[in-house]
Order: C-alpha cells, then sequence, then structure tokens
C-alpha cells in the first residue's frame, strides 16, 4: 500500500500564493493551492521554495587515482593539449581505473556522489571512458550501477570507450573503434549496462568520420547518442551528432552558427560545462545568445571528472553559467531541471514538477531562485524529495 501524502505551503517559483503537493506511489498526482487532506499524511514545508531536483545530465562520476598534479602543470603555462600529449589527462585515469576492482572504484565515487546529493540532484548520468579497454569499460559501468544501488537517485550511464585512444591502439583509431567501443557496446547492451552512447570529437580524440561507425551501430542497437564537441576546436562533430538526433552535444565553445541551427532543427539539447571552461581558463565562450534565439534548450552539468572539471556542485554551475555566460536565474534553473532531463531522454519523467511525473523535489531555505544561483559556497537545502519519499532532511 502506497503512502499518500500531501505537501503544504509549499513555494513554487511559478505561483505567487504557496501551494500544496499530493504525491502518491513515488509520483505527483496533484498540485494546488488547497487539496483535500482527507485521509493523507501531511507535511508543512513551512513556506520554503520548493523546486524540481536537479539532474546532473554529465558527469565521470567514477573513476580512479588523483590528476591534481595537472592542476599544478596547468598553472605553470600547460594546456589541455600539453598535458594529453604528455600522458596526462584521460590516459593517466586509464592507467588509474585499469587498476581498481569494482569496489574500490564504487569506494571512491561516493563521496562524489554524496556531495551531488547534498545540494539536491536526484537524476544523474555516468559516463565510462576511463578504461579503454573492454573490460574496464564495463568494469566502470558495474560501479555506477553499484552507486544506484547504494544511495537513492536515478541513474542513467552512457558508453563513452571512444573517449581517446589507449596506446595498445596507437596509430589504429578505426581498429579501436570496432574491437573496443563497438565490440564492447554490444557486450555492455548484452549485459544491461548502457542507456546512451558518447564519444569525444576532438582533434586530441577522434574525427566525426572516425565515430560515425559508432553512432550507427548504437542506432541499430536502439540506444540513442551525445557527443563531446566544438570545445577546443571547431571539429565538426555537431552536424554528425544532428543528423542522428542526437540527445544532446556537450561542451560546444567553437560552435558555429550552422551547428546550433543543425541542434535547432533536431532537437538536441546543448549541454554546456561552465566547469571545463573555468578550470582550463579558457577564453572562447559558448554561443549562448545564438542558442537563445535559436530556441534551443541549454543544460548545464557538473562534467565531474578528475582533471578538467573536479566539480561536484550545480549550485556551483548555475552561478558560473550566470557569471561567466550571462545566462538569467530562470535559463540556470531550467538547465539543471527541465533541459537536464531532457538531455538524457527524461523530460516526460523528471525535470518539473507537474502531475504525471516522478516526484523527485527539493526544499529550500530560501523564497526565490536567485538566492541559490546568485551565492558562492551556500547550501541551503532543507530537504530532497526522491520518487516521493524524503531522503535527506
Amino acid at each position: 500500500m502506497t503512502t499518500r501524502r500531501i505537501w503544504i505551503n509549499a513555494r513554487l517559483a511559478c505561483e505567487a500564493r504557496l501551494q500544496q503537493i499530493e504525491t502518491e506511489g513515488g509520483k505527483i498526482t496533484a498540485i494546488g493551492p488547497d487539496l483535500s487532506q482527507a485521509g493523507a499524511e501531511v507535511v508543512d514545508l513551512g513556506g520554503r521554495l520548493v523546486l524540481p531536483s536537479f539532474v546532473d545530465c554529465h558527469t565521470h562520476l567514477v573513476f580512479g587515482g588523483d590528476r591534481t598534479g595537472e592542476f599544478e602543470m596547468r598553472l605553470e603555462g600547460a594546456d589541455y593539449q600539453d598535458i594529453a600529449r604528455a600522458g596526462g589527462g584521460i590516459k593517466a585515469s586509464m592507467r588509474f581505473t585499469r587498476e581498481r576492482d569494482v569496489d574500490q572504484l564504487v569506494a571512491e565515487a561516493l563521496p562524489r556522489l554524496d556531495a551531488l546529493l547534498a545540494e539536491g540532484t536526484s537524476t544523474i548520468e555516468i559516463k565510462s571512458g576511463y578504461g579503454l579497454d573492454i573490460e574496464s569499460e564495463l568494469k566502470m559501468l558495474r560501479a555506477a550501477k553499484r552507486l544506484a544501488e547504494l544511495r537513492p537517485f536515478r541513474l542513467r550511464t552512457t558508453w563513452l570507450a571512444a573517449h581517446a585512444l589507449p596506446p595498445e591502439y596507437a596509430g589504429d583509431k578505426a581498429g579501436y573503434i570496432r574491437e573496443v567501443a563497438i565490440a564492447g557496446l554490444e557486450a555492455a547492451q548484452a549485459e544491461g549496462l548502457v542507456d546512451a552512447v558518447d564519444g569525444f570529437c576532438e582533434g586530441i580524440a577522434f574525427s566525426a568520420e572516425e565515430l560515425e561507425p559508432l553512432f550507427a551501430r548504437a542506432g541499430e542497437l536502439g540506444l540513442p547518442v551525445k557527443l563531446h564537441t566544438e570545445q577546443l576546436t571547431r571539429s565538426g562533430g555537431t552536424l554528425m551528432a544532428a543528423r542522428h538526433g542526437a540527445l544532446s552535444v556537450d561542451h560546444f565553445e567553437y560552435a558555429t552558427e550552422e551547428d546550433v541551427a543543425a541542434i535547432a532543427a533536431s532537437g538536441t539539447v546543448a549541454v554546456l560545462l561552465p566547469g571545463a571552461y573555468y578550470t582550463l581558463n579558457e577564453v572562447q565562450k559558448p554561443p549562448v545568445a545564438a542558442l537563445r534565439a535559436a530556441g534551443v534548450p541549454m543544460a548545464l552539468a557538473t562534467d565531474c571528472n578528475p582533471g578538467t572539471s573536479p566539480l561536484t556542485s550545480l549550485l556551483m554551475t548555475m552561478n558560473m553559467g550566470a557569471v561567466l555566460w550571462g545566462m538569467t536565474v530562470a535559463e540556470c534553473l531550467d538547465a539543471v531541471t527541465t533541459h537536464g532531463a531532457r538531455a538524457l531522454g527524461l523530460g516526460d519523467v523528471t525535470g518539473r514538477l507537474a502531475p504525471g511525473l516522478s516526484a523527485d523535489f527539493t526544499v529550500w531555505d530560501a523564497e526565490r531562485p536567485a538566492q541559490l544561483v546568485g551565492r558562492i559556497g551556500l547550501n541551503p537545502m532543507h530537504m530532497r524529495v526522491f520518487e516521493g519519499a524524503v531522503t535527506h532532511g
């Protein structure tokens, strides 16, 4: 028997009057100012701000080891590509990740996961991409699945074997895509480990042409795709991703008007990642104004990873989106709720407060969203509710 609850005195961002939220069976069943409380458990939210729980739609939360030495290298003048070509970056994480078993990966990821949950995040995407051989990539996704058994959140897993070329495939990108990225994807799907497929389209990784067979195979398997692209250079990956109806294109700093038009037509979300932009001290901003004008949904995500975005705060991510790129408070909030959910293909599941959607919401010691976006270093979360149950607070 499910519990029917009425959450009273909820301050919703779009309503002048305090509202009530009815939940039952893990879903929102009604929202209004005067719901019937007969037979229900009543929870008084005290006039606090209530928002949809956050969605972190792009993370590399599972990885082994520590790469803070690269932070010091960047302070001395090295850039992303210098570090990668010197054996750092993704390939350093590959060595650390291959050395660890699932239990070790889970233990290292839990503090990062807990930091996200403590700020009101209830849906998180976790990618593979640091194993770069079939078994190590599968091991990363098994660790992600274990995390979802240990903590209350909604997980979406992404196969990102096409993240970098490991040393054993030097000079043979086509062979790696065929023998690891595609063969491993088939194994991951057979094991029930994968929800989507991603790749890194960049000069230091793979070209759009090299990734095409992987995306074609994903389509044959019925899996949606997304793409890291236009981060460091204009790679042309956006046009390929749009042709495949990608859920999202991610980073997007060097995107052109043609790229914006392509994803506007394909219904693809632009996932912007200010943590990497900040950490790498980049100067090329994503085309926020062009995306806004074209009506392209913009999501924000932490891009939590060991090197270029060691970020575990969507509150800070929203602040960065506003301060660094001129996004409005409303855009930042939509970016980590409605549009973040859409970037994962979950727009009809979570990311909004509406009857029929999952009862995922967060209660804040605040009166308006600007108090979350405009502050730095303060977490005013009062309560996190996931699928109708209080998990924090």
